[in-house]
């Protein structure tokens, strides 16, 4: 079975992709890679029929069935079980000789068993979406689309759903968009790169194709470059024969300057424009500090909000440049720590005799998950210039910088999509001038463009960091120091591999 892409592109005003050929076969695992809003699901959209692109062909076999996963439970669903809401997807007749598929998928998804038989309302967003990705298998696909596999995931699931692709799933195509970069590495064999100029696939999995297509493009550019170069020698010898044939009255002078002006056009017609993606820069400062620990945590015990102890902290100090990164099972007091650590700001009196002292040099910048501290009934102006006191002009010149074109800056927060959130948010954070970095999931709404951005500034710029995140690839390029919390203690690892393992075990 294959399924045959030529030159098939997506417009609105613009495009959205173009130019993308490739053959997907049985044994190709694709991951389809773009910045946010690039058409990636459309481009899912027009697979299965569902949208008709607007240039370009698409040959798949007929009567495909694609095993398309929903991104939320259907209201029709909300009362069944776990169990049943996976059984069900099977044909009826086939549900009593091959129930044991339910059982190896949820065995390998690792569900306990007391979640059988509870209605799949009522479990967390990320068994619903394990649920819904192995219900989607039950019906025996053709090929498989999976449009964020791993949103509502912990780390935990993350990696027992790269397992389940692993071992189970064979036999079927599968295309995968995806902005986890460890995953893609893991789960995938191809490549391709949604463009609005020139998209490209690899036979590769993510980072050995990116370093192809860095190449590329750079080879690619320099051929534009050079291609543009003789277009302004042509028009520039076209005008100067033009000149010569109206002084001196020689119509051999104009038609060759005319036959040189039309070449010069033909060519710059034909100099396909380098792909470019605009730059959304995401730069974070750090106001310097002169203090040996910017906080210092000691002998402080880290409670759930029931009063049980999570951890119990002997002496944690954090200097200025060293970058924290914590591990630890769901439940063990990672988020709990951070919010500890974030509350000391605000009264570094009081936190003080409980145990966290904080440099009166240090200033906080803060990114949670949830970006909770986004006012989304104001517009993106409004607040970047009441909560700086920024002159109109130059939060314009901001918001261009970061991104966002003039006529949107006067849309509500609350209209944008999780990664322009994001980029709002680091914009925020880059004004405030903080050089202490609290990270709860930082990387949750960014692209793999933007993921890579903020690791670049974090490494420039030398502050302090206390990151959490689930991101694998982000911790490994970050992280100084690993701390895992085991055993209600923070215990240094030289490597979060050693983590990983731990729970893959």
């Amino acid at each position: 079975m294959q399924i045959r892409l030529e030159k098939l592109g997506f417009s609105y005003q613009e495009p959205l992709f173009s130019g993308i050929t490739m053959t997907i076969a049985e044994t190709h695992r694709v991951g389809v890679i773009g910045n946010n809003g690039a058409g990636k699901s459309t481009l899912l959209k027009c697979l299965t029929g569902e949208v008709e692109p607007t240039e370009g062909t698409i040959t798949r076999p007929k009567n495909i069935r694609f095993g398309i996963i929903e991104q939320d439970i259907p209201p029709h669903l909300h009362s069944k079980t776990l169990y049943d809401v996976i059984l069900e997807a099977m044909p009826e007749e086939e549900r009593d000789y091959n129930s044991w598929k339910v059982d190896v998928a949820l065995d390998t998804f690792k569900a306990p068993t007391v979640i059988h038989g509870k209605p799949v309302k009522e479990l967390s967003g990320g068994w619903q979406r394990l649920a819904l990705i192995a219900r989607t298998w039950m019906g025996e696909p053709d090929a498989l689309l999976l449009d964020e596999p791993t949103n509502h995931l912990d780390l935990e699931k993350i990696m027992l759903l790269e397992q389940w692709l692993n071992e189970q799933v064979r036999g079927i195509p599968i295309l995968c968009i995806s902005h986890d970069r460890s995953f893609l590495d893991n789960c995938t064999n191809t490549t391709l790169f949604v463009r609005p100029a020139r998209s490209v696939s690899y036979p590769h999995s993510f980072s050995r194709a990116k370093e192809q297509l860095v190449q590329d493009d750079r080879a690619f550019a320099a051929q534009r470059e050079k291609e543009l170069r003789e277009v302004e020698r042509l028009e520039k010898s076209a005008h100067e024969l033009k000149q010569t044939g109206a002084n001196f009255h020689s119509d051999s002078a104009s038609k060759k300057s005319a036959q040189m002006a039309k070449r010069a056009d033909d060519l710059r017609t034909q100099v396909i424009e380098s792909q470019v993606d605009v730059r959304r820069d995401i730069k974070l400062p750090n106001s310097g500090v002169h203090a040996k620990h910017l906080v210092e945590l000691k002998d402080i015990n880290i409670n759930a909000p029931d009063g049980r102890q999570l951890l119990h902290i002997e002496r944690l100090a954090i200097p200025n440049g060293e970058r924290i990164v914590l591990l630890g099972l769901n439940g063990t007091g990672k988020s709990t720590l951070v919010n500890a650590i974030y509350k000391a700001f605000d009264n570094r009196e009081r936190a003080k005799m409980d145990g966290i002292t904080i440099t009166p040099t240090a200033k906080l910048g803060y990114v949670d998950q949830h970006l909770s501290s986004l006012p989304m009934n104001l517009t993106m102006t409004e607040y970047i210039a009441g909560e700086f006191q920024m002159s109109r002009q130059s939060v314009i010149a901001k918001l261009i910088e970061t991104g966002f074109p003039f006529d949107r800056q006067d849309q509500k927060i609350s209209k944008l999509s999780g990664g322009e959130r994001s980029r709002l948010y680091l914009l925020a954070l880059r004004l405030a001038e903080p050089n202490f970095y609290i990270m709860d999931e930082p990387t949750n709404h960014l692209d793999i463009d933007g993921q890579e951005q903020l690791e670049a500034e974090i490494l420039k710029n030398g502050a302090a960091c206390v990151l959490v995140s689930h991101d694998r690839s982000f911790v490994a390029n970050l992280g100084t120091k690993f701390l895992l919390i085991q055993k209600g203690k923070l215990v240094e690892i030289p490597d979060p591999e050693v983590f990983y393992s731990q729970m893959a075990a």
